[in-house]
């Protein structure tokens, strides 16, 4: 009796449809039902590190040790269900042991009645890109500092900088636009990163509570300390202390406040000897302290102490091409701490917030994509999930207008102000915008923008 030929290790043969599979540079093999591979490609073999003839045959688990071989295979719900996927993201362990990602898609495998015989999967090395990725990644961001404005460039440059020196910084922005997020990352990066973090926020306390938030007391300083309190200074130890809204403390706080950045020490209320400051000191305001000085209403001295490293944070308004790099920051967080699964904002949602102005910038845009995850129950966040604010314009559209009107009239209108912004340089509006050129082009040309013939990239010889 002749024996059985095991069809899935006979010697590779090359088809026409296995010739094309040899010369692309995805990765793709063939399993049958019960998960032994049947066919592997040339490109298999070189992101894996294994061989097609040592592949043959063997439990596809048993050869790509991916992280969706215990949960979530998803060639195994191809099969079961008969959809493909496409561009499932995941990464496999090679023979040197590295971990490579991936992305798969799949497709079920039918003979010539129809009936599911195996299934097919194709795999891309995903290497170069998740290393271009993380490159981009350090380039836009400083600790959990993202940015991919030019008027960012600088302040990344120099914090590593600024964060490794003892000087005093000060800190300057307009309200919500992070003041505390970089005093944050200045100490993550500083030799203080052991000790705490401590923000005290110097507006919202009366200069009596203040003084005792800071300096500490010790027992019957006052009526009703009834024993000693360390201030916000010791507590700082050797880490850093973050003074926040300085611009609205009193001229007597500001005589105290000098004396500790000046000679590093400070006197708990009651106290009769003093205590050396071990901390980093770091303050904020989003005042005009130079105004301040000239009105007589803040020392000219501790201006001087604490403007020795100076750092002003550009408003969102004008870096409005961070928008979707925020915005999409935002909605991963609050995936991970929701545990929910909305996938990003639709393009007609977030032209209208780059349409607006943002006076309570990153703050207010944070606080705009929570409210959309609690009326967004999955997928992307559209515009019905925003602010009825965002979708009223100071140009009424009439009761006859649909939505699509409303929105093209929003587009245009942002489109056209980019462009102003940016001196008439269309690439550079559409980088601004968050949108590809070629995109912006033909919105441009869809919505009948008219704007001028010269191009802000040429200056006009005089």
């Amino acid at each position: 009796m002749k024996k059985k030929e095991n069809k899935s290790l006979r010697p590779f043969t090359l088809t026409g449809t296995e010739a094309i599979l040899e010369s692309i540079s995805d990765g793709v093999f063939t399993v049958d039902q019960d998960w032994n591979i049947t066919s592997f490609n040339r490109a298999a073999e070189y992101i894996t590190g294994i061989s097609r003839n040592e592949a043959l045959g063997k439990q596809c688990c048993d050869v790509f040790r991916s992280s969706m071989c215990e949960a979530g295979c998803a060639l195994q719900k191809t099969i079961k269900t008969g959809k493909p996927i496409i561009g499932r993201s995941g990464y496999i362990i090679d023979t040197k042991g590295n971990r490579i990602p991936i992305s798969v898609s799949t497709a079920v495998l039918r003979d010539n009645q129809g009936k599911i015989i195996g299934g097919a999967e194709t795999f891309r090395d995903l290497s170069e890109v998740e290393g271009l990725r993380k490159e981009l990644e350090g380039r836009f961001s400083v600790g959990d500092l993202v940015s991919r404005s030019p008027l960012m460039e600088g302040i990344f440059e120099i914090i590593p900088a600024v964060a490794e020196s003892p000087s005093t910084v000060l800190v300057l922005g307009e309200t919500g636009t992070g003041k505390e997020l970089v005093a944050k990352t200045i100490h993550s990066l500083s030799p203080w990163s052991e000790g705490p973090f401590i923000a005290v926020n110097c507006g919202a306390l009366p200069d009596s509570l203040l003084e005792s938030e800071l300096f500490g007391y010790k027992a019957g300083a006052f009526t009703g300390a009834v024993k000693d309190k360390p201030g916000r200074f010791a507590i700082a130890g050797k880490g850093t202390i973050f003074l926040d809204e300085i611009g609205e403390v009193s001229q007597a706080m500001q005589v105290r406040l000098l004396r500790v950045i000046q000679e590093k020490v400070f006197e708990p209320l009651g106290s009769t000897s003093s205590v050396r400051l071990k901390a980093r000191i770091i303050t904020a305001t989003n005042k005009n302290l130079e105004k301040l000085v000239r009105d007589g209403i803040f020392r000219q001295d501790l201006y001087y102490r604490i403007n020795v490293v100076r750092i002003e944070i550009p408003p969102l308004r004008k870096r409005k091409e961070d928008i979707p790099l925020l915005a999409d920051n935002f909605i991963k967080r609050f995936n991970r701490l929701q545990n929910r699964e909305i996938s990003g904002i639709e393009s007609q949602a977030l032209s209208l917030l780059m349409a607006h102005d943002w006076p309570g910038n990153i703050r207010e845009l944070e606080n705009v994509i929570e409210r959309a995850f609690i009326m967004c129950r999955s997928g992307e966040i559209g515009i019905e999930h925003l602010p009825p604010d965002f979708t009223r314009h100071e140009d009424k559209v009439s009761d006859g207008q649909n939505m699509k009107s409303a929105r093209q009239r929003l587009e245009a209108r942002a489109i056209s102000e980019a462009v102003r912004r940016n001196d008439y340089n269309r690439q550079a509006a559409a980088r601004e915008l968050g949108i590809h050129k070629s995109t912006m082009f033909r919105k441009i040309r869809e919505l009948g923008i008219q704007l001028p013939e010269r191009d802000g990239r040429y200056k006009t010889e005089k």
